[in-house]
């Protein structure tokens, strides 16, 4: 299986519908990949919190509309990163959207954790409440959300949900870099499981990206990572080691806390 990350860029000086145009055409050139992954909220920035409010846009809005044809156009899986996106019913939410290579909408993952301690994305959007799995033809993705990579019980869900390859678009600071791929490490060693996490370059608000895109397998082992700029991360793995190092290592079999209660007679 081939994934490509493309680690975009976020300027200040582009407009939403500039970078929406240019990275249309970053998934259209990866044709022949089957899985593309984009960062979070790449049409604002993920520290643009005074963009949130203008920026945000319906679940089929622009950005989806943009990103069904570009990975319709590419045939390839694309997990189109997130967007904030406008509830008519309520309030704005950290959305991912994941399409099929036909263009049509496999899944809309709201953010769960949101990140700024009784400030910014934590104030100004709701919270997610479901776990979502997306089965492809050769594995079964979980989807998280930056600040989401700090909770490993979500990952937990995800794996009993089936998940296999944990894919994270992220928005994530340089200053925590260490952070994001020791995180990565660890949700792919506890879990068993690929982690492919995708990040933002650039600056947003302010605040400079760490870049650093990662590919990691079931065993911990990181397969490829990004330098801090905007690039394409393309790596090719075989879905088939996660049940291998399941079997080989069951360490999942020995889990005891977080599993239902047990019973008594």
């Amino acid at each position: 299986m081939r994934a490509s990350l493309i680690q975009i860029a976020v300027d200040e000086d582009e407009s939403v519908q500039s970078r929406r145009r240019r990275v249309a055409a970053a998934v259209r050139q990866q044709a022949g990949a089957d899985l593309v992954v984009l960062p979070e909220l790449w049409t604002t920035g993920a520290f643009a919190y005074e963009d949130f409010g203008t920026e945000a846009e319906p679940l089929d809005g622009p950005t989806y509309e943009a990103m069904a044809k570009a990975a319709s156009d590419a045939g390839v899986w694309l997990h189109a990163g997130s967007i904030p996106e406008r509830d008519p019913e309520g309030p704005l939410y950290n959305t991912s959207l994941v399409f099929s290579p036909s263009g049509d909408l496999a899944a809309a993952y709201r953010k769960i954790h949101r990140f700024g301690f009784d400030q910014g994305e934590a104030v100004l959007m709701g919270a997610g409440r479901e776990p979502v799995t997306v089965r492809l033809p050769q594995t079964v993705l979980g989807v998280a959300t930056c600040y989401d990579l700090r909770f490993p019980e979500l990952f937990r869900a995800l794996v009993d949900a089936g998940a296999e390859t944990l894919v994270i678009p992220a928005g994530w600071p340089e200053r925590r870099r260490a952070h994001w791929t020791l995180l990565a490490r660890a949700r792919a060693v506890e879990n068993q499981a690929f982690v492919l996490a995708c990040g933002t370059a650039g600056t947003h608000a302010g605040v400079p990206q760490a870049g650093h895109s990662i590919v990691v397998d079931p065993w911990g082992e990181v397969l490829a990572e990004a330098g801090p700029g905007e690039q394409v991360l393309t790596v090719d793995f075989d879905p088939a080691e996660v049940a291998a190092t399941r079997d080989r290592f069951p360490a999942l079999k020995d889990r005891v806390l977080g599993l239902d209660p047990p019973r008594h007679p």
